[in-house]
C-alpha cells in the first residue's frame, strides 16, 4: 500500500505499466477479459526473460539476478 502524499511508493508499478501499454498492448484495448489476462501473463513473462533492461547492464532481470547471486557458469 503506498502511504498518502508519497508518489515515489508506486513508481515502479508505474514504469511497468507504462512499458507494457507502449510495447505490448493492442492498440484499441482487448476484446475480452481472457484475451487481456493472457497477454499481461505473456509481457510478463517477456519482460523478465528477454526484455533488456538497461539497468541491468542490458541483460533481462531473470538473467541479472542469476549472475548476481553466481548461479550462472
Amino acid at each position: 500500500m503506498s502511504r498518502r502524499g508519497n508518489c515515489w511508493d508506486n513508481a515502479p508499478m508505474e514504469r511497468w505499466f507504462r512499458s507494457f501499454k507502449y510495447e505490448w498492448m493492442t492498440y484499441g484495448g482487448y476484446v475480452d477479459f481472457e484475451s487481456a489476462v493472457n497477454d499481461v501473463k505473456d509481457y510478463v513473462m517477456y519482460y523478465n526473460h528477454i526484455r533488456p533492461h538497461s539497468y541491468n547492464q542490458g541483460l533481462p532481470p531473470i538473467l541479472a539476478e542469476k549472475t548476481y547471486r553466481g548461479l550462472l557458469n
